[in-house]
């Protein structure tokens, strides 16, 4: 299997995920033009996805889907309430509803030789859902926009490869920045999005033996910095309980303007 993260930040995002036979994107949050121009620099062409898997409808995951959708006529697929949040917004113009294929979280579906799995997450969207697939005995997890995270979300966690997890804001610069009063409480909350700290606290509950790489992703650009992102994850894992240090697993920051590492495993 094979994850590449074309962008990943809060204005965009846009992941592939594949095996030898059969790729998807999970989100189409930057414009038509991007992805394609991603794609390409990873020797692969937008027409051969079959399929692009939709966390929720907020545009930084959704700014290009029209564009994709019209050009190239791949199949999308999101919970119910997602895709009628979509077919709503403005902002992405036309799309041919027989496109979209209703899913339901936590039920399995397969595309090709990818069995894939709608994990139930806490944001402020109409069904937000993160993503697992599955090729024979290897896992990958995209897990990006949850404002906090349980039992449930540890558990999902626990046998995946390849976890690309969010670690949007450093509290203190969120907190001390220019955004209005309303928003930070937003981000801070149980629908926003994790904070650095939470996403190593999570990360340390998670970390087994087998995980090979750890991607950080959907960093905010006003309330972040990747080296910031970096050390805090690390620091968070080596505090917590737990038998491993920051430099135990391979770990590095998913770029929102240019495409990152093509890992392989």
């Amino acid at each position: 299997m094979e994850l590449c993260s074309i962008a990943s930040g809060s204005s965009g995002n846009c992941i592939c995920v594949g095996s030898d036979d059969c790729h998807v994107l999970i989100d189409a949050g930057i414009s038509g033009k991007r992805i394609e121009n991603g794609l390409n620099s990873i020797d692969l062409k937008t027409a051969d996805m079959q399929g692009i898997l939709i966390t929720h409808e907020h545009i930084d995951h959704i700014a290009g889907l029209g564009v994709i959708a019209r050009r190239y006529g791949i199949p999308m697929y999101a919970t119910g309430e997602t895709v009628d949040a979509i077919l709503h917004t403005k902002t992405v113009g036309k799309i041919d509803e027989a496109l979209f294929q209703v899913i339901e979280s936590e039920r399995e579906f397969t595309i090709g030789d990818l069995t894939i799995e709608p994990v139930s997450i806490s944001h402020d969207a109409a069904d937000p859902v993160a993503y697992k697939i599955r090729q024979q005995e290897k896992n990958v997890a995209v897990m990006t926009d949850l404002g906090t995270y349980d039992d449930h979300i540890v558990e999902k966690l626990q046998n995946v490869d390849v976890l690309l997890l969010e670690a949007n804001h450093d509290v203190r610069m969120l907190q001390a920045g220019a955004y209005p009063y309303p928003l930070k409480q937003r981000i801070l909350g149980d629908k926003g999005h994790l904070s650095n700290e939470r996403s190593g606290q999570l990360l340390g509950k998670v970390l087994h033996d087998h995980l090979k790489h750890i991607v950080l992703g959907h960093l905010s650009k006003e309330n972040n910095y990747p080296e910031l992102a970096y050390e805090t994850v690390r620091l968070e894992v080596e505090l917590g309980d737990n038998p491993y240090k920051g430099d135990d697993f391979p770990m590095f920051v998913a770029k929102r303007d240019e495409v990152s590492q093509k890992i392989v495993f």
